[in-house]
């Protein structure tokens, strides 16, 4: 995968909250995608109603699933689909990142662009076991990996209390640095 680094680049830099999500309170953990079979709702559920004080903000398309199996409370945010040049304006207003990927048939081979965009926006990141994320990202400790949701909820604890340092940002830019579309 590649990304365009410096758009989501912007995120680091720009810290104003777009108007649907400046009324949501810290701490905001966030995803964006499309909606469908591969996201986990039951561990997105599960650490919702375990952590009311978390906020969980969703941003895509619903697609190939019933709107209506989404769980709703009143920490969970749903901003609908959002133009990609938007992305680093809602991104740089998270605390965390996540990639709440079910396992299953339609993640199995998935290797998601997200995982490094969120880096280079530099934004912690908690990631389901997905094969492509946990090597080489978790294998480098770039990301944080969950199995289940009582693991994301320990996951989720630990980066709100410490916060990305220096270091983790220049062990991401290292890395990434090689990940552009231009080298590729």
């Amino acid at each position: 995968s590649s990304i365009d680094k410096e758009h989501f680049g912007k995120a680091r830099l720009n810290k104003v909250d777009p108007a649907d999500q400046a009324h949501i309170p810290h701490p905001r953990l966030g995803f964006f995608g499309v909606i469908d079979e591969r996201l986990d709702i039951d561990l997105i559920a599960k650490a919702a109603a375990e952590k009311p004080e978390w906020q969980f903000i969703i941003i895509g398309p619903v697609v190939k699933i019933d709107p209506a199996t989404l769980p709703k409370m009143e920490n969970i945010h749903y901003l609908g689909g959002k133009d990609y040049k938007e992305l680093p304006q809602y991104l740089s207003g998270w605390d965390v990142a996540m990639i709440p990927f079910a396992m299953n048939e339609s993640t199995k081979f998935i290797s998601p662009t997200k995982t490094p965009e969120y880096l280079a926006a530099g934004i912690p990141v908690i990631s389901a076991p997905i094969k492509d994320v946990v090597s080489p990202y978790g294998d480098n400790n770039l990301v944080h990996i969950a199995s289940n949701a009582n693991e994301f909820i320990k996951c989720g604890e630990t980066i709100l209390k410490k916060k990305p340092t220096n270091s983790w940002m220049a062990k991401v830019d290292a890395f990434l640095a090689g990940n552009s579309w231009d080298k590729t």
